[in-house]
């Protein structure tokens, strides 16, 4: 009789390990999935961002060249003195937004977490 349960004690213990081992794996193919997800959209947003900038500055400039020339002989100095207000300005709101993104974080591994989150509550219940 004793013999006849060691083999199904070490049945159990394997089905356990196997199925701790395959919920860990879900998990960690759940981060992997994350990490490359959150590696596309950090890509998009550099690319759109300096794309953005760019495209940006350069119709910035050709707008303050042609306020510039187009106020020559009457107003030169305001037209360049508000240019510059205009890109300094902007520099400013542009730095605030970047800090107010950094501060907020990213949601690498929310999803993750939440999933561990609740395989440990449902160990508990068991």
């Amino acid at each position: 009789m004793g013999e006849s349960r060691k083999p199904r004690l070490a049945d159990s213990l394997r089905g356990f390990l196997d199925s701790g081992l395959a919920t860990a794996q879900t998990r960690l193919e759940l981060l992997a999935v994350e990490v490359q997800e959150e590696k596309l959209r950090l890509t998009g947003l550099v690319l759109n961002v300096v794309l953005c900038a760019l495209l940006l500055g350069f119709g910035l400039v050709f707008l303050a060249l042609f306020l510039t020339v187009l106020f020559w002989e009457e107003h030169r100095l305001l037209a360049l003195g508000l240019a510059t207000a205009v890109f300094i300005g902007g520099g400013l709101l542009t730095a605030s937004n970047a800090a107010r993104e950094l501060r907020r974080g990213s949601r690498l591994f929310a999803a993750s977490l939440a999933e561990l989150a609740r395989d440990r509550a449902a160990i508990r219940r068991e």
